[in-house]
């Protein structure tokens, strides 16, 4: 009796804990398809104001969603690409060569992590100005992938320390070069936590806001972030329109993550065995 009794306790305590965590997200999908615009005429019971379609229309027809999208996607997927090449081929470096600055430069990348990102914001955008980078979105890839590579190279270095150099001693005895050992050795076995950091790297500026709005300034240079919060700015309380939008970019935010779940699995039964 006192076993069936903790089981239901069990179940009700987890129902409502999923409730309280899917509350939101079911409130704010229930306002994307909501009639009106104010947030403060949607009931609380999500989906009993009706259906409309209205307000995604109003999104591709009379804002510039589908510019601030690609906007987004450049610049999300230009960090990950160039995170996950720089992160790999410097832990790859720091990893297996030996050199006089080595420690003192790992030192740096870990004193680096420390201090936040907001504290170097005016340097960053003293040296945009003076790269003419401002309101352009490379200079905004330059400024996050500047941020990742130290967190990163650390993590993909711990990494590539537990591959086994005996696997690149037998491809340098068949002749194999070090270009050939990273690329055909190192980075099939270290594919896992590439996965990892591209996933990292691509999540970091899909929704930020601080140094979008530091470094773009016209409209048609302007993130999904930025987009998206003029909707619910003083001047503005188009909640609706925002929770349209905000779906939107859910979703293919949620397929790249299963794409890349499935990888990290396969990834992991197919890595070398190691020593």
């Amino acid at each position: 009796m006192k076993k069936k009794f903790m089981g239901i306790f069990a179940v009700v305590f987890l129902v409502l804990i999923s409730l309280w965590v899917l509350y939101p997200l079911i409130y704010v999908v229930s306002g994307a398809f909501a009639p009106g615009s104010s947030i403060a005429t949607l009931d609380v019971v999500p989906f009993k104001n009706g259906f409309t379609l209205e307000h995604f229309e109003y999104l591709f027809t009379r804002t510039d969603y589908p510019r601030w999208f690609m906007n987004t996607l450049i610049i999300a997927v230009g960090t990950m690409i160039l995170t996950v090449s720089i992160a790999a081929l410097s832990a790859y470096i720091f990893s297996r060569f030996q050199f006089r600055i080595k420690k003192g430069m790992l030192m740096a990348m870990l004193i680096l992590q420390i201090f936040p990102s907001f504290v170097g914001m005016v340097a960053i955008y003293v040296i945009l100005l003076r790269i003419n980078a401002l309101d352009t979105l490379w200079g905004l890839i330059l400024v996050y992938v500047a941020g990742n590579i130290p967190y990163n190279t650390w993590m993909v270095k711990t990494y590539v320390d537990t591959v086994p150099r005996s696997l690149d001693e037998a491809a340098r005895i068949d002749g194999a070069g070090h270009w050939r050992i990273f690329s055909t050795i190192v980075m099939p076995v270290t594919k896992p936590i590439l996965v990892f950091t591209a996933i990292s790297s691509f999540a970091a500026p899909w929704m930020d806001y601080i140094f979008p709005k530091m470094v773009l300034r016209s409209s048609e240079m302007q993130t999904l972030a930025l987009g998206l919060f003029s909707f619910v700015s003083e001047k503005k309380n188009m909640f609706t329109v925002f929770a349209s939008g905000s779906i939107l970019v859910a979703i293919p935010f949620i397929i790249f993550f299963v794409a890349a779940q499935d990888l990290i699995i396969s990834s992991l039964a197919g890595g070398a065995v190691k020593e």
